[in-house]
């Protein structure tokens, strides 16, 4: 495997965020055809098959961002750990979750350093993963 780094640490998972999405778009289209085409008979039925795909499209996307909610909370304690250990200070609450997300791949050389840069400037995740000069891997995040 390559080394992680600003340009490859994305993580897409194809049977995830291609080929689920795609199958529960094409059931929502082909439900709604389907609901536009139906008669009397099976109307509530057709309704329903568009609910369930509906649900499915919100669970797609709840399942993940509650997910990575959750991840998001542990980088922020393991990195305001890392912090205090690093300087024997705690970190600025100036500093943002998503800051904070962008400062894990630093490694500890430059870590302080940039906490500081990002919090004097308000860098966003992305000018701070670009500052980063030895990228320090997250291969767990989901």
């Amino acid at each position: 495997m390559k080394q992680q780094n600003l340009k490859n640490h994305g993580k897409w998972v194809i049977g995830y965020h291609l080929i689920t999405f795609l199958a529960i778009l094409t059931l929502i289209i082909g439900s709604i055809r389907g609901l536009l085409k139906s008669s009397d008979d099976n109307l509530y039925s057709a309704s329903l098959l568009v609910l369930i795909s509906f649900i499915l499209l919100f669970m797609f996307y709840f399942v993940r961002s509650f997910a990575l909610k959750a991840q998001d909370r542990a980088i922020r304690a393991e990195e305001k750990l890392r912090y205090f250990i690093l300087t024997g200070k705690a970190l600025s609450s100036k500093i943002t979750t998503r800051q904070i997300i962008g400062l894990r791949f630093a490694s500890d050389d430059e870590f302080p350093t940039l906490v500081e840069k990002a919090e004097k400037e308000n860098l966003s995740e992305k000018d701070i993963k670009a500052a980063i000069q030895n990228w320090k891997e997250d291969l767990y995040r989901a």
